[in-house]
């Protein structure tokens, strides 16, 4: 009868969810992979995601589809193995888990499941911490993994207005920016939406009737304590070291991390900030940039804020105009994208091809045509000028 409680909550959870935006990603993902892996970063609204799917692929009831969430006590005593396999033998066919890093013995059962159930699909959520093909060999040869971000402005827009405009590619911006801009226009103001979009419109739950601001702390320091503490298990008494280098960091994004002041500061090793730091940026608090052909361990050339949300409920009223554009614009681009530090004077080397440097408004002192100038105007000027809140129109 257990097994007849996940189906009630199932029903139920489908029946209410709330999903106003179609995520670009429900329709990027191979719905025909036997194992998919959704990796999204603490708030962004994976259970919703599962939800939606299972809402509008299957309805609420049709019993091949089942949510199961690893936070109930069942799988305490029970297999993920042993109920997948009573839900195949029912006739069940697609089976949505949440919460995955909360089951010990997650991706060897995974692997379990697809050797025994042939006609199984299984969709699971993850952290962007956990590691789902590099270092895993469970998974690495079976598992499609896709990444849910946050609401572009795109999604925010379409939400705010009722709109329903596409995604754009950065060729297509480069070729025609102009057109495309003017056509949005005609059907909204970008810049009656673009402040509140930084302020708070990356996190769905801006959406609930809560604080946001107190919302978000509590979400970040969640991404602390488990998505980093426990999942890559770290003793509690580390908390507070890693939180003031959050802080401090975050502080004086964008900027080139003097990683010895901040050894002595937090009072650790040089090597231990290193791999904070990069537990932040897997938990999607923090984006590092590096020249082209540099990565982890090397010191970042630069640490960024991961979304302008962020920046606005650490540092509340003090949030640097044009820090707040650069993190904007670095937050849009990489989610497509290879981004690094420009060698030149410019922000961005995008695809290693495409020279960005954020202006707050043209004209332009000496423009250099091989650059791509992004500027706070609502319509592009020249050829190579894109208005900032266009790039927001990427996902």
């Amino acid at each position: 009868m257990q097994v007849e409680a996940f189906y009630r909550t199932h029903r139920y959870l489908v029946e209410h969810v709330q999903s106003p935006v179609r995520r670009l990603l429900m329709d990027e993902i191979d719905w025909s992979h036997r194992l998919i892996g959704i990796k999204g970063s603490r708030g962004v609204g994976k259970t919703t995601f599962l939800l939606q799917y299972a809402r509008d692929t299957f309805g609420a009831d049709d019993r091949r589809c089942l949510y199961v969430n690893f936070n109930n006590f069942y799988f305490t005593e029970h297999t993920l193995v042993e109920f997948a396999g009573r839900f195949y033998a029912d006739g069940g066919r697609t089976l949505l888990i949440d919460q995955t890093f909360k089951y010990e013995n997650w991706s060897a059962e995974l692997r379990q499941c697809y050797d025994r159930f042939p006609e199984l699909h299984i969709v699971f959520s993850g952290s962007t911490v956990m590691r789902l093909i590099e270092g895993n060999d469970d998974l690495k040869d079976i598992v499609a993994v896709y990444n849910l971000r946050g609401f572009s402005f795109r999604e925010f827009v379409n939400l705010q207005a009722g709109k329903d405009f596409p995604a754009y590619t950065l060729d297509e911006l480069m070729e025609r920016g102009g057109e495309i801009a003017a056509h949005i226009c005609r059907e909204v103001n970008p810049a009656d939406y673009f402040g509140d979009y930084l302020h708070h419109g990356y996190y769905p739950f801006f959406l609930e009737r809560r604080n946001f601001s107190e919302n978000l702390l509590k979400t970040m320091n969640m991404m602390l304590e488990v998505d980093i503490l426990l999942i890559k298990q770290i003793e509690l008494k580390y908390l507070s070291k890693i939180r003031k280098l959050l802080y401090l960091l975050m502080s004086a994004a964008p900027a080139a991390p003097n990683v010895s002041r901040l050894s002595k500061e937090i009072a650790t090793s040089r090597a231990t900030i290193m791999n904070y730091i990069k537990y932040l940026q897997d938990a999607r608090l923090l984006n590092l940039l590096y020249f082209d052909g540099d990565s982890f361990p090397k010191k970042p050339n630069r640490v960024y804020v991961h979304n302008t949300n962020l920046m606005h409920v650490v540092n509340p009223g003090c949030v640097d105009r044009e820090a707040e554009r650069r993190t904007f614009l670095y937050n849009a681009l990489h989610v497509r994208h290879k981004v690094n530090m420009c060698r030149h004077s410019n922000d961005f080397l995008v695809d290693r091809t495409y020279h960005f440097k954020c202006e707050p408004k043209p004209p332009y002192a000496k423009p250099n045509p091989k650059t791509v100038y992004v500027a706070d105007s609502v319509q592009p000027g020249a050829r190579n000028e894109l208005p900032l809140w266009l790039l927001g129109f990427l996902y």
